[in-house]
């Protein structure tokens, strides 16, 4: 019989420089460079300038006025000292009834909802950053176990590649054997190319468009370490209603609502004018000096409108609070839940693999000598890898429930490293 083609081998992927990223290393790299955050921070210096105009005072205004013609002389004037009109006009605005002190502080509040902004941001981006940390770590592990019975196994099928050929196997197991090992290749490379999902999730967290691979660096025995131990569920909803930044940008914002309220009821008081007028030659006396007051009179336009869009507003984020306090508590409910499930799973679980690894020597030899069917060494094999899979899925599973912990509390209680 014809021998099996042989697959073409895969071209070797270029090489890649890699780096081993300690989570702090990678805490600390995101807020230094990560674009987002960056961006986010101009907004609160915008915030900030603001409100510094807000404070500053309208300017004065001047107005001189002189005649162009001097007609007793029929000749070009513009000397203030000869025969001729000029006029002199100084006026400065003032706001009254607080209305500037009140702008300032309506100002000065959008600059806080900025900065909870801001927190927010980082809040949601740093839990990104943890899990993608994590995450990849695990599929890593993963992917070792997917090298290492890999290579097993493509040893096993050209050993019985040969042997098939020399007419001692039938066709049928080697063609057994190769379909196993195309799966698990398959399975690998799905799974390559998540970890390069990750790999690009981090790249662009970190701002490296180096384009390294990084290798995280994480103690398994702290993430072992992780538990509900010393924590109610009533103590991490108390916390994250007191920490968590969109709750407290929605209460900002409700601040800024009613300072604003406040701004427009002060704004149907209308401004104070007042100006110096001095004339020289055009009034009922030579040289006339004059203070002037102005005012609006609000009899039509008290602002009426702006007011009551202020009050809906007010109302509204009232509202808008009551709802995210609702949201922080299931948050929190859902991640706790979820958390002391998956913690109590994996307390639960047999993760000492070592009589796994023994049991799989025994396996390739005794299927070497042909005590056991390809069938049932297959079967030992798959049973091999999906509880070394499952069990990296498992730690992955929890140590993301803890980290989405954190993130419902709004801090990191929980942590692994």
């Amino acid at each position: 019989m014809p021998a099996l083609a042989q697959a073409p081998a895969a071209p070797a992927p270029a090489p890649t420089d890699t780096v081993r990223l300690t989570l702090p290393d990678a805490e600390q790299r995101f807020f230094q460079n990560n674009l987002a955050v960056l961006a986010q921070q101009y907004n609160v210096t915008v915030a900030q300038a603001q409100a510094i105009q807000a404070r500053l005072i309208d300017n004065p205004t001047v107005t001189l006025e002189q005649n162009a013609i001097n007609k007793n002389i029929n000749r070009d004037h513009f000397d203030g000292r000869a025969p001729g009109e000029v006029v002199l006009q100084v006026q400065q605005l003032f706001s009254i009834a607080g209305r500037r002190r009140a702008a300032n502080r309506v100002a000065q509040q959008t600059a806080v909802v900025e900065q909870y902004n801001l927190q927010d941001l980082l809040r949601t981006l740093r839990y990104q950053l943890r899990t993608t940390y994590y995450d990849l770590f695990f599929k890593q592990q993963t992917l070792k176990v997917y090298n290492t019975e890999i290579a097993s196994l493509s040893r096993t099928v050209g050993l019985y590649q040969t042997q098939y050929e020399k007419g001692n196997v039938a066709l049928k197991e080697v063609i057994r054997l190769r379909a196993f090992l195309f799966a698990l290749q398959s399975e690998r490379q799905a799974l390559r190319n998540d970890a390069a999902a990750e790999q690009t999730d981090l790249h662009v967290l970190l701002r490296d468009p180096a384009g390294s691979q990084y290798v995280p660096q994480v103690n398994l025995a702290r993430t072992r370490d992780l538990n509900l131990n010393g924590y109610t569920e009533q103590q991490l909803v108390d916390t994250a209603q007191v920490l968590r930044t969109d709750l407290n940008a929605r209460r900002a914002a409700l601040e800024q609502q009613n300072l604003n309220l406040r701004l427009q009821q002060k704004l149907a008081t209308p401004d104070l004018a007042v100006g110096y007028t001095y004339d020289k030659a055009g009034s009922y006396i030579n040289n006339y000096h004059a203070v002037t007051l102005g005012m609006a009179v609000p009899i039509f336009n008290r602002n009426q409108g702006n007011i009551q869009a202020a009050k809906a507003q007010v109302a509204g984020g009232k509202l808008q609070v009551d709802q995210q306090q609702l949201v922080v508590q299931s948050e929190v409910h859902q991640a706790y839940q979820l958390a002391a499930r998956n913690d109590e799973l994996f307390q639960s679980t047999d993760r000492d693999t070592a009589p796994f690894a023994r049991l799989m020597t025994g396996i390739e030899q005794s299927y070497a000598k042909r005590v056991l069917s390809v069938v049932e060494y297959l079967d030992f094999y798959e049973s091999y890898k999906n509880n070394l899979v499952q069990l990296n899925t498992l730690r992955a599973n929890r140590v993301r429930a803890f980290e989405q912990l954190n993130f419902a509390v709004g801090k990191p209680v929980f942590r692994a490293e």
